[in-house]
């Protein structure tokens, strides 16, 4: 007993929903983990140990940069470029020049005696030559006022030739100050004076040249940028590798071009790109869950995960060599967009873009530029979803639409990466071909795919839905020819709901649609239903029946016409509408019948309700009011506007206080717009005409001119030649 219970448990726990949703979602990202993680980690793989597991000829000619030795001729080039000096503040040398003469003149203008003089002249002069610091000294103390000048102004303008030429920190630190006065010495200027301005400047220079770190790296950069890689090329049928040889950078990036995966095998690369795929799909939930509730039944998780399948494995696939360009995910953003929404796309594609640039290691500028031309795609499928009767061939327009965009944006990414690096024409060029090629190819698998989607998944779109609104098709068809009656009322049900749905905001499309199907459960008894017996000139044949089989009969309709929608393969979207139209209401002709035969006592109203279930969606509560007043007003003889707001609103509350509505997502407010809708419509349809008279010149004589039919032709036809020969007239007097 106690084991039956504990697998019985079991079995619940298997079968439950939370377990299926967890075993897909494992499933999901393992698959999706052994597609991306593949090339790199799995499959194709060559190297162990970082030696070469066996002998690799080269598919074709590959030609391969030699990045070790490309980098280090770089390298050398930079340290060779001279560092970029700039010229510093001149102003600040010149002033302690001037400073320096100043204290000078001080010094000899004071009345104190000579060795004082000395003493302050020497703390002003650092010179280690003792011999030639008394000189100086004894020059500046003795020399008259005009020699003294003549040396100073000699000093300034040596200082000047030397500042234009400049200073280093190199030439400073190398103390080449003495070498550097006398190259620049002015001309002119005695031994004696030579040794003094010799003195004085060396006491103020300082380098006025110095560094500058930007301009330097700079040039650097440049330096390094021109040189040109070098190259190493491997004939088709030479051997890249030969089994057991250390594998060098060179030969990896030729085995990358090759075709083989450059990584070792090893289960720490496959768990980390897991890792990664799950956090990405967790994330996605999780987003979903919060923003975007309504979208995470099953059919939407299926239509999500199988296109993030295909498009895994078309990358997967890619061709050697073909560049990640013609990935068709502007195909799947709109995709996407049309099945779900266009927030939903961007978000996916967003992450599915991410695991596949790491996985397959695509440079940034293909992740920059897709997460852009998907902006584009959502943009224009949104704009397109905008107009609700827009044609297959709109999708085509977007493809166009999307090129231009995915052209532009390429073209803007590589330019901004030739301010940096040099890229080639060609490869630009062929960039932009892929790229423009992609948009108009991707809306051609949107176009050839959304029908087939549609039937796989159960997810109908505007587009299908046009196509079920054919009355050519084989369902409508036959209610036409078989039940006129029915037809044609719903027919004026599909006006009531397109134009409600339209006022709430709700589709218009999906309303009118479902509208057309709500009743082809009567198909299966058509002369039990009263809108097709006068067609059919026959009596009601209820009226041979007891109240509890009538009802039965005309209970069973939602049943039948959802049986009927499944053989003809209409979306289960559309069977809600044939479900629901009735919710869970009674059928109070018979229920009141029975109570008038049987007794109140006898009948209860449970038997006498449809099966529903209630209304879910406002497009299906709107089907569900429009049908109970388009019947209801078309029983009424003659009515004025007030009578059919009255039975309007009478019908509203009635569905309101026997619950039918408690499930619909329709407020007070959307029923007062649907009340008013109807009304307007339903008073259109019930306006009066005017009598035709049958013979209408003689009424018109009769009534208007008051002269004979035969008579009111003449005149006419006189008037007529009175005007043409007025034209004639008119002609020649202009022509004269």
């Amino acid at each position: 007993m106690i084991k039956t219970e504990y697998f019985s448990k079991i079995r619940d726990f298997v079968t439950s929903s939370t377990f299926l949703k967890t075993v897909s979602f494992l499933a999901f990202t393992l698959l999706m983990t052994t597609i991306i993680a593949s090339p790199n980690f799995l499959f194709k793989n060559v190297i162990e140990n970082g030696i070469s597991k066996r002998d690799i000829i080269a598919p074709k000619t590959l030609t391969v940069v030699d990045v070790k030795r490309t980098e280090q001729h770089r390298k050398e080039v930079a340290q060779n470029v001279e560092p970029v000096l700039t010229p510093a503040e001149d102003d600040f040398i010149k002033t302690n020049l001037q400073m320096l003469q100043t204290s000078i003149l001080q010094i000899r203008k004071k009345t104190a005696e000579n060795n004082v003089k000395v003493d302050e002249l020497g703390i002003l002069f650092d010179i280690s030559d003792q011999y030639k610091k008394d000189f100086v000294i004894s020059f500046l103390l003795k020399s008259d006022e005009p020699t003294l000048r003549e040396v100073f102004d000699k000093s300034n303008a040596t200082l000047g030739n030397i500042l234009r030429v400049g200073i280093t920190e190199k030439d400073y630190e190398r103390e080449n100050i003495e070498r550097i006065i006398s190259d620049n010495m002015i001309k002119n200027v005695s031994k004696r004076q030579v040794s003094v301005i010799t003195a004085l400047l060396e006491q103020v220079i300082v380098p006025n040249l110095v560094v500058d770190d930007f301009a330097t790296d700079l040039a650097r950069k440049t330096a390094q940028d021109q040189v040109k890689p070098y190259e190493t090329t491997f004939q088709k049928g030479d051997k890249i590798v030969f089994e057991g040889e250390p594998v060098t950078r060179l030969k990896r990036d030729a085995l990358r071009q090759a075709g083989y995966s450059v990584y070792e095998l090893s289960l720490q690369g496959f768990f980390a790109m897991y890792v990664i795929i799950f956090i990405t799909t967790l994330l996605f939930l999780c987003y979903m869950k919060f923003f975007e509730k309504s979208y995470l039944e099953a059919r939407y998780m299926k239509i999500l995960g199988v296109l993030s399948i295909v498009m895994a494995l078309i990358a997967y696939l890619l061709p050697l060599g073909v560049y990640p360009y013609v990935l068709p995910f502007p195909a799947f953003v709109c995709l996407l967009a049309i099945f779900t929404n266009p927030r939903i796309a961007f978000i996916s594609s967003v992450l599915l873009l991410s695991a596949l640039t790491l996985g397959f290691q695509y440079d940034v500028q293909f992740f920059v530029t897709f997460v852009l031309l998907n902006v584009v795609s959502m943009v224009t499928i949104h704009k397109i979803s905008k107009v609700q009767y827009s044609t297959r061939f709109d999708l085509i327009k977007t493809g166009f639409d999307i090129s231009i965009a995915g052209l532009v944006l390429v073209l803007a990414v590589y330019l901004l990466e030739k301010c940096l690096i040099d890229v080639s024409n060609m490869l630009i060029l062929k960039n932009c071909l892929f790229v423009a090629l992609n948009g108009i190819i991707s809306s051609i698998i949107v176009l050839g795919t959304l029908p087939l989607f549609e039937s796989l998944f159960g997810i109908i779109t505007s587009y299908g839905l046009k196509e079920l609104a054919d009355h050519n098709q084989p369902l409508l068809k036959r209610l036409q020819m078989e039940a006129p009656g029915t037809y044609h009322h719903s027919l004026l049900v599909a006006n009531l709901c397109e134009a409600a749905a339209t006022a709430v905001g709700a589709n218009p499309i999906l309303a009118s649609v479902g509208a057309f199907y709500h009743d082809v459960g009567k198909l299966k008894r058509p002369l039990f239903f009263v809108e097709n017996q006068s067609y059919y000139c026959i009596e009601n044949p209820h009226k041979k029946l007891n109240p509890r089989l009538s009802k039965m009969v005309i209970t069973s309709h939602p049943k039948d016409g959802v049986e009927l929608a499944k053989e003809y393969g209409i979306p289960p979207v559309i069977q809600n509408f044939i479900l629901q139209h009735h919710g869970e209401g009674l059928a109070s002709y018979f229920y009141n019948q029975a109570v008038q035969e049987e007794g109140a006592e006898n009948v209860k109203e449970e038997q006498f309700r449809y099966a529903g279930p209630k209304p879910n969606t406002k497009e299906t509560a709107i089907c569900m009011l429009a049908d109970a007043v388009e019947s209801a007003v078309r029983s009424l003889k003659n009515p004025t506007s007030e009578e059919i707001e009255a039975m309007i609103d009478k019908i509203i509350v009635e569905r309101l206080n026997d619950s039918q509505l408690s499930d619909s997502p329709l407020t007070l407010h959307d029923l007062k717009v649907i009340a008013a809708t109807f009304s307007r419509i339903l008073r259109g349809m019930q306006h009066n005409r005017i009598k035709y008279q049958e013979n209408l010149a003689e009424e018109f004589a009769k009534n208007k001119i008051n002269m004979p039919a035969k008579i009111l032709d003449d005149e006419l036809d006189n008037k007529i030649k009175q005007l043409e020969q007025g034209n004639t007239a008119n002609d020649e007097n202009n022509k004269n």
